[in-house]
């Protein structure tokens, strides 16, 4: 299974917040600049998890983008779950003459559930916590 860029920067745009000292704001140009992403896709993931509580937004002069909420709170389960639409395969009968006899459809769903299952045991905060190389590389102080 192969997550959208959408989600994936999602998620690194997530890691990256969560690296930084509490309440310390970042700009979107910032975390485009460090994943190498155009600021346009940045701007729509930060409204999107914005939307979804993930990300809290502050405007005027001195504003930027933090986590709204702690990292160890946000469930890499969920968030994958928000933003990723998570249709495998086209199962219906438009698209599939054998929809209706077909036992893929049925497997393929049991392994995304195993999937989610699977990012449902983890935590932004697991992402970062006790890991001084992903700081180094964030060019983040290593806590």
């Amino acid at each position: 299974m192969q997550l959208t860029s959408f989600t994936d920067y999602g998620l690194r745009a997530l890691i990256y917040l969560a690296t930084l000292p509490q309440g310390e704001l970042a700009s979107i140009t910032k975390v485009t600049e460090v994943y190498g992403v155009s600021r346009n896709h940045m701007v729509k993931i930060i409204n999107k998890l914005g939307q979804l509580g993930y990300v809290e937004t502050v405007r005027g002069k001195n504003g930027g983008i933090r986590l709204g909420k702690p990292a160890e709170q946000i469930i890499i389960g969920e968030v994958v779950r928000a933003i990723e639409p998570l249709q495998i395969v086209n199962c219906s009968e438009e698209f599939c003459h054998i929809t209706p006899a077909c036992r893929l459809k049925g497997v393929l769903f049991t392994a995304r559930q195993a999937f989610l299952e699977e990012l449902d045991n983890h935590t932004l905060a697991d992402m970062i916590n006790d890991n001084p190389p992903l700081r180094v590389l964030l060019d983040q102080p290593v806590a």
